[in-house]
């Protein structure tokens, strides 16, 4: 498997990213795209310093000061083979004076876009993974009660299924897992299931299916679904749009079991307050890789 390294720039200003436009797309892809600064790390360069260069060999912009931010990794296909991407992401400060000019013939224009307003956008791949990915980080919950029936309707009042998907190696063997309380606090159901060879992204989405069908088999109709994956909540509250075709099957299924709930909501939560799922997922993953199932 090919893997490349890449260093990517999240500038912020009023609650907005800087992303570039693509000139005239890529070659796989006719469509214009948007992206993050990015580019490559020059032998015997530091990380900071490629990240100092390409942002003033395609903007013009001298950093103010840049800070690590995260480093992330994914798997994608190229052709019939796999490719590695590893991002080392990059909180980049700039003066507040600071003019953005393109000085790159890559690069056509630039925006100053918030998340939800860049989800509407033809993103490259990569960047559209780094920021769902480090939109994560410390990330507030959020939730969002859906109505079916006129009747108002808490989060409080509903039973809660918490879910969670992983994979490991992503892709690698995979498990999901979930754990069921009602309206009191009440343990009412948990378990996981294998999925053999996945990725998270998937394993996420059949996660919270599978907790759909265990509550709507124990005749549940109001319910607070509660994952640690912000990506997929945001999907699911209409924030992020669904693009990846490997969703799509899911994604629909997921939609139709929700028709049959009369009232629902998502939440985000960070990964710690979501431990019975996790522990339920990472359980049949060990359970069947120690036997060697996934091969």
């Amino acid at each position: 498997m090919k893997q490349r390294i890449r260093v990517s720039a999240i500038c912020r200003k009023d609650g907005e990213i800087l992303l570039l436009k693509r000139t005239g797309g890529r070659i796989e892809n006719a469509e214009i795209n948007f992206e993050l600064p990015t580019g490559k790390i020059i032998f015997g360069e530091q990380p900071e310093e490629a990240m100092a260069r390409v942002l003033y060999e395609n903007t013009g912009v001298k950093t103010a000061s840049l800070q690590l931010m995260d480093a992330v990794t994914f798997t994608s296909l190229e052709g019939s083979s796999q490719l590695g991407s590893l991002y080392i992401i990059y909180e980049v400060k700039l003066d507040d004076d600071t003019s953005i000019k393109i000085t790159s013939e890559r690069y056509s224009a630039y925006k100053w876009m918030s998340l939800s307003e860049a989800s509407k956008y033809p993103l490259e791949q990569a960047t559209m993974m780094v920021l769902q990915i480090t939109s994560t980080k410390g990330a507030e919950i959020h939730s969002k009660v859906h109505r079916i029936g006129e009747e108002a309707v808490s989060v409080g009042d509903m039973a809660t299924v918490y879910t969670d998907g992983g994979s490991r190696g992503n892709p690698g063997p995979s498990g999901i897992g979930y754990y069921i309380v009602g309206p009191d606090g009440r343990e009412l159901k948990r378990g996981g299931e294998f999925l053999g060879m996945s990725n998270s992204r998937l394993a996420e989405y059949y996660a919270l299916k599978e907790g759909l069908e265990q509550a709507i088999e124990l005749g549940l109709k109001r319910v607070n679904f509660v994952s640690d994956s912000l990506m997929m909540v945001n999907q699911l509250n209409g924030v992020y749009q669904v693009k990846n075709m490997d969703l799509m099957q899911v994604y629909s299924d997921v939609l139709g079991l929700l028709s049959k709930l009369d009232s629902y909501s998502f939440t985000h939560v960070p990964r710690e307050q979501n431990k019975e799922a996790d522990a339920e997922a990472n359980r049949v993953i060990d359970e069947n890789t120690q036997r060697g199932e996934y091969f």
